[in-house]
């Protein structure tokens, strides 16, 4: 237990560095750090799906730590499906790392963690809800790219878009391959959500919605593309389908959303989250909006080192210089 007080010699909620010797626990404020601490170190962070990733194409379902029963039960039904998914897990990793390479967060994830991120993962903050969202987009961008490359059995192009249908430009005919986005969110709203859905909490209410916000981002950035038919270059008949947009431009719209985050908390009911206008009632967060419950960590202290702060990353020289400067301010005022 020393260990532990020594790895919380300052505590995010009171910040007394003599709370790294347990000999001046007779203090009031120190106890209570004291027991913050102790009740963190306790605390651990369940495995996840995301741990798919360093698995490679040798997807074992019994194998991937974490999995609630019916997300294992999707993984033997659709072991092609699984490969496909665990490979794009590096995907959304690597985009999450470039939205935040110049922040004091920079997406890192832990080695040889079953949960990729760690103990960032304790607290429902804003960093939080952006993995949610992203990853569940991810998958959904994923599972939708390979459908329309035949690459699954289980899926292919869009059957819907067939036959002619206008816009404001007119009349075309539906043809060549629309990413079958739909049934993409379908199945990822059966797997990735299994879990939350199983163990039904505030974190959990949080997760979902976040998770939801995440397949709508990409559904909200599909986009028509035509070809066009006719004599002399004309565009007298046109052939067109539904595109999902590069997953960078999904990465940008996660961001501004995490930019506009709102707190949350449960309702009276403990059944819905409600955030908090400025006229002081409580409505519910858009379908459209990140929520978080608890502040972000201070990612230059040492919790939020440990829990996946500004290092170990070539981005992270930028973040590290930023809490340098930070603590170089505080010091001059």
């Amino acid at each position: 237990m020393r260990w532990c007080l020594r790895s919380f010699a300052t505590c995010a909620p009171c910040g007394h560095a003599a709370c790294a010797d347990p000999s001046d626990m007779n203090a009031v404020a120190c106890g209570v750090c004291w027991c913050v601490c102790v009740t963190l170190c306790a605390l651990s962070v369940d495995a996840s799906w995301w741990y798919m990733s360093t698995l490679g194409s040798g997807v074992m379902c019994d194998n991937v730590p974490g999995l609630v029963s019916e997300q294992r039960r999707l993984c033997r039904r659709h072991p092609r499906v699984m490969q496909a998914i665990g490979a794009g897990v590096q995907d959304w990793i690597g985009e999450c790392q470039h939205q935040f390479r110049n922040h004091r967060w920079n997406c890192n994830t832990v080695a040889r963690d079953h949960s990729l991120f760690g103990r960032l993962l304790l607290r429902g903050s804003r960093e939080v809800a952006f993995i949610y969202a992203i990853s569940s987009a991810g998958a959904v961008h994923t599972l939708a790219r390979a459908c329309s490359r035949g690459e699954l059995d289980s899926c292919s192009c869009d059957p819907r878009k067939a036959g002619s249908w206008r816009d404001r430009a007119g009349a075309f005919n539906w043809g060549g391959c629309s990413d079958h986005v739909e049934h993409a969110a379908r199945f990822g709203h059966a797997f990735v959500d299994a879990k939350e859905r199983k163990e039904p909490d505030v974190r959990a209410l949080i997760n979902l919605h976040n998770n939801r916000a995440g397949r709508k981002a990409v559904k909200r950035l599909l986009s028509l593309e035509c070809k066009c038919h006719g004599v002399s270059g004309s565009c007298s008949v046109r052939t067109c389908w539904l595109a999902m947009a590069d997953f960078r431009r999904t990465g940008d719209e996660l961001r501004g959303m995490y930019k506009r985050a709102v707190r949350v908390a449960v309702n009276q009911y403990g059944a819905a989250l409600a955030t908090l206008t400025t006229a002081g009632r409580r409505v519910a967060p858009g379908k459209n909006q990140l929520v978080y419950s608890d502040q972000s960590p201070d990612f230059c202290g040492p919790w939020g080192r440990a829990a996946g702060g500004a290092t170990r990353r070539p981005g992270a020289r930028t973040a590290a210089r930023s809490c340098a400067a930070g603590e170089a301010t505080t010091r001059r005022g």
